[in-house]
């Protein structure tokens, strides 16, 4: 399959799909991290129309959209007003809009439960296919992550393990404590690249 992995810049998924004999490419506003000539710079929203097989967005800016931070939408932070975190808010909805209505038979979309101010902002919005946590797929530590599926199964537990440490929760502030917070995690990639190939040779 052509695999395009947006809003990704370390490189997880798209090589759990390359191990696999895919022609997966990453893109995102940073650099790779891993040097890959397999990740495109740049706005993911420009390649949607090149003939993919399987869109994966592994983590759109959601700050806006999930449920956790609908609390700014009416206080917002030091530094915002109400006018730029609604704008911020149309602007998120905007780009899961674009990526779950792209020209490609298979879409998943890893985002936070949503909020209703964004569900009503998403053109033919639905609801999350699944939710899934790190604890199923070999990782011990909590983070619910939902996946929109279009034309995909719900991914099945791979590796089952104790330990529920929310611990991207409890990172200390830093500069780069966005980059670890979006981080995806490798055993759920794994699992996305052997159980959603076997869909693409259907």
């Amino acid at each position: 399959m052509r695999v395009l992995v947006a809003c990704e810049y370390s490189g997880t998924v798209r090589n759990a799909f390359l191990d696999l004999g895919h022609d997966a490419w990453s893109c995102d506003l940073l650099p790779s991290e891993d040097g890959s000539n397999r990740h495109i710079i740049g706005n993911a929203r420009d390649l949607l129309n090149d003939g993919w097989d399987l869109l994966m967005v592994a983590h759109p800016p959601c700050t806006r959209l999930c449920n956790s931070g609908v609390r700014w939408l009416t206080v917002p932070p030091r530094g915002k007003t109400i006018e730029q975190m609604w704008a911020e808010l149309d602007e998120g909805a905007a780009l899961f809009s674009d990526f779950w209505n792209a020209p490609i038979d298979r879409i998943a979309i890893e985002n936070p439960v949503m909020h209703k101010h964004a569900k009503s902002r998403i053109v033919n919005f639905e609801d999350f296919a699944q939710s899934i946590q790190p604890w199923q797929f070999g990782h011990g530590e909590t983070k619910r992550t939902c996946l929109w599926l279009k034309k995909l199964p719900t991914l099945i537990p791979t590796e089952i393990v104790s330990g529920r440490a929310p611990r991207v929760h409890h990172m200390p502030p830093s500069p780069d404590r966005w980059k670890e917070r979006s981080r995806f995690f490798p055993g759920i990639a794994k699992a996305m690249a052997e159980q959603w190939s076997a869909v693409g040779e259907a």
